[in-house]
């Protein structure tokens, strides 16, 4: 079975749901991972370098834990400096990921990058931060399986959505269908009640969620909210 086959199950007739573990509770990640079972199509894995993003996130070995503990498929979303990319796709790989995104403002190295991760059979993923041109993504959509694009600054929690944030995704909706390619388009970032209307609206399949799923005590309720956009 092709280690990609987890794709063709992702629901197409509502939002796909991403659990960003970065809003999970970090002294209690079990705990967390086993409530959200049954709930999250997709764990959200950030990992930052303090270079490339402010923050400084997840590693690998955490990543290998969580790949014990459930069958979610796992998101690795790298926002790392060129020099360490690589070394970074092959860890991630090794943990075992089942899709890597990294960065189309990585030039050097975003090639070599998405080749490393088809060689390994996993999905391939690029990201666009938010002043980035919508269409530097378009070299890479012959290879992708997942578009994300951030609708705040990069790696810092609690912001409010970019107001071109929509207008963006219908933009990259429109390079997708181009393309001829089944791309999942995701948003991530300034996810908040009011705002995922808007951006299922603009096109986005999917959203990541941060405490707007890890942050309420009805989490059947909160998806069942989420489902029926």
């Amino acid at each position: 079975m092709p280690a990609t086959d987890w794709l063709s199950r992702l629901p197409t007739d509502r939002l796909i749901a991403e659990y960003s573990m970065w809003s999970a509770d970090l002294i209690r990640l079990a705990d967390d991972v086993v409530r959200i079972e049954g709930h999250a199509d997709i764990l959200h894995i950030d990992v930052a370098d303090g270079h490339f993003a402010p923050a400084l996130l997840f590693f690998p070995d955490l990543v290998a834990r969580l790949r014990g503990a459930t069958d979610i498929p796992i998101h690795v979303h790298l926002m790392v400096a060129d020099a360490v990319l690589v070394s970074q796709v092959e860890q991630f790989a090794d943990a075992g990921a089942d899709l890597i995104s990294i960065h189309a403002e990585n030039t050097s190295v975003a090639n070599e990058a998405l080749s490393v991760i088809k060689a390994r059979r996993l999905a391939a993923g690029i990201v666009l931060r938010v002043e980035t041109p919508v269409v530097a993504c378009k070299p890479y959509l012959d290879r992708v399986d997942f578009l994300t694009l951030l609708g705040t600054a990069i790696g810092v929690k609690g912001q409010g959505l970019d107001p071109a944030a929509t207008d963006r995704l219908l933009e990259a909706k429109s390079l997708i269908w181009d393309s001829g390619r089944r791309i999942v388009l995701a948003a991530d970032g300034g996810i908040r009640e009011h705002t995922v209307p808007e951006l299922c609206a603009a096109g986005a399949e999917t959203v990541v969620l941060g405490s707007l799923a890890f942050g309420t005590e009805n989490l059947a309720a909160r998806m069942k909210w989420l489902h029926d956009l």
